[in-house]
């Protein structure tokens, strides 16, 4: 499925991809509204329908994945919310050895992430991940989301790479497509971004169940 040859650069997603996903998705369909109506003295259904409509209005920008816009948005203090429930940030199977296979093979391994810093330092301290990557792209310090056309041509200028030789892994498919439409010679999917969820659909992509499929040396 990958020819290792071929590439120069492994441009890697986060939150679902690397991580397991169950995290992000208990927290922000879980916990905050059940903080949310403890907070605002609300009952838990008409609390749960609230947040996530403003979610749903925030769908697609940076403000979707804005820490710092939500506690503002919803008057809590998310940070502080995250490390709550920080005991469910796992690390999907056979990650970590794969990065270090990859690293072997003297291949630049650049970190893409939508998450916000404040979530990123949450995360590093409770995995192993933080020393594997070369460098670490935000979309927040871009000003764009991954999945905005524009993001990548920015990212070209602080981070460049060769997007014929480079290959993404990433669980959105709106991000692979971005990906693609900009000129990344190299898309994979991920089939189970949460381990408590079926395997979803990945479109027209190609797509791994486990890291343990494209190990180097394997």
């Amino acid at each position: 499925m990958v020819v290792w040859n071929n590439l120069d650069t492994l441009l890697l997603d986060l939150d679902g991809t690397l991580l397991d996903l169950h995290y992000d998705n208990h927290f922000w369909l879980e916990h905050v509204p059940r903080r949310y109506a403890e907070a605002h003295a609300l009952p838990a259904e008409e609390a749960k329908a609230e947040v996530l409509g403003r979610y749903k209005r925030a769908e697609g920008t940076l403000d979707w994945y804005c820490v710092d816009y939500w506690s503002r948005e919803l008057r809590l203090d998310i940070p502080q919310l995250k490390e709550e429930v920080n005991h469910l940030i796992a690390v999907h199977p056979h990650v970590l050895d794969f990065l270090e296979a990859v690293k072997a093979l003297r291949k630049r391994i650049v970190l893409v992430t939508n998450a916000h810093g404040k979530t990123l330092a949450i995360k590093f301290r409770r995995t192993a991940l933080g020393g594997h990557f070369d460098a670490v792209v935000c979309s927040h310090d871009l000003g764009l989301p991954k999945e905005h056309a524009d993001f990548w041509d920015k990212m070209q200028k602080i981070q460049p790479f060769n997007k014929e030789s480079a290959l993404l892994i990433d669980d959105s498919l709106p991000v692979l497509r971005s990906a693609r439409a900009h000129g990344i010679g190299h898309l994979l999917a991920v089939y189970q971004p949460d381990s408590k969820l079926p395997e979803k659909d990945v479109g027209e992509f190609r797509g791994i169940r486990s890291f343990r499929e494209i190990m180097p040396g394997s």
